[in-house]
């Protein structure tokens, strides 16, 4: 399945009325385009300063723990989402500052040399440790399991 054919199934549909249309998918697919979570998470993702992404990542863990409560599947895992791509987002920025890992022929470029050092790198390790958090809850992995399952 093309990432095209899987983001033109999530368009236009509101997964908080229609749940059972919601498909996990991998990584973080779908997290721009799954409405009405994108609209109430993505205000809140921000990762350029470390303290930004601490600010953030507690916001989104936040609504992951909302949506659960609720007992909202979907919230939980766009959230999740949100988590992991804060992760990865910050990690291709503390390795490639100008956030381009290829250069013009399609090479990869080499890692900066202080992608360890960089305010980057710390803010992936903030969004890492709720991401962990998240992918270990206890009410995530039931409710995803019960999702699945339908």
């Amino acid at each position: 399945m093309s990432d095209t054919s899987y983001a033109n199934r999530y368009r236009n549909i509101d997964f908080r009325k229609y749940p059972e249309k919601y498909q996990i998918g991998r990584g973080e697919q779908g997290v721009l385009i799954a409405e009405p979570y994108k609209s109430e998470i993505l205000p809140y993702w921000k990762f350029a300063t470390p303290d930004m992404a601490e600010g953030s990542a507690k916001k989104i863990w936040q609504l992951f723990k909302a949506y659960g409560r609720q007992g909202d599947f979907v919230g939980m895992d766009m959230a999740r989402k949100f988590l992991q791509m804060g992760f990865t987002r910050s990690r291709r920025y503390a390795n490639h500052a100008s956030g381009r890992k290829y250069d013009p022929d399609g090479n990869t470029k080499p890692q900066d040399e202080n992608s360890e050092a960089s305010p980057k790198a710390v803010s992936a390790r903030i969004f890492y440790g709720y991401y962990k958090r998240a992918m270990e809850d206890p009410d995530y992995l039931r409710m995803r399991d019960e999702h699945k399952a339908k």
